[in-house]
Order: C-alpha cells, then structure tokens, then sequence
C-alpha cells in the first residue's frame, strides 16, 4: 500500500507559476512509476505528466508539453509538477498516481494508488 499526499496548489494568475509536490508513505518509493492527473469540473479525469520508476522518462500531455516538468527525489519519496506560464483551462484538482510498473505514462489502469487532489485555481 502506498498512500500519496499533494501540496502546492493554490490561486494563481494567468502566466504564473506553481510547483505542486506528491509525498508517498512507502521507503519503495523508487519502485513505483508515477504520474500525475487532472480533473477539471463537469469533465473526466485527464492524464498530465508522468515519470520512470528511475526518472529516465517522462510524457507529458500535449496541452502541457513545454509548460510542465514533472520530476522525482526518491530520496526524499516525492514526485513534483513545476508548472509554467499557467492558463485558465489548466484550473482543475490535480492527483498523483503510483504505479508499480517501471513505467506506465498515460495509461490510467497501471496507476493503482492516488492521492486526495489538490486544487490549482488559474485566474485570468
């Protein structure tokens, strides 16, 4: 079991900058591939980012690709969202996932444990 905690969302204007952050429960943690979601209101769950178990690669979503770098600290068990030039449509809770493949990308079957969401709110 690994239990996921996000930090870092907030209110942020249009073209600012936020560094969201996924803290993990397990010492495992570099054994779990991961990846981070969104969820805007009335519209379903959408994949972001994602990372290697070794954080040799990554993908990202073409509405973030150049905006967004998701990165690890396995030493420090946590997954983090640099988020750039920030827009309105990029306002949802965003989630981290774990999965325990070496890496899973945007394949939302993979990511067995999730964290509680924290929102990110893009003022225009």
């Amino acid at each position: 079991q690994v239990q996921l905690v996000e930090s870092g969302g907030g209110l942020v204007q249009a073209g600012g900058s936020l560094r969201l952050s996924c803290a993990a429960s397990r010492r495992t943690f570099s054994n779990y591939a991961m990846g981070w979601f969104r969820q805007a209101p009335g519209k379903e769950r959408e994949f972001v980012a994602a990372i290697s178990w070794s954080g040799d690669i990554t993908d990202y979503a073409d509405s973030v690709k150049g905006r967004f770098t998701i990165s690890r600290d396995n030493a420090k068990n946590t997954v983090y969202l640099q988020m750039n030039s920030l827009k309105p449509e990029d306002t949802a809770v965003y989630y981290c996932a774990a999965s325990d493949r070496i890496y899973s990308g945007s394949v939302t079957a993979d990511y067995k444990y999730w964290g509680q969401g924290t929102q990110v709110t893009v003022s225009s």
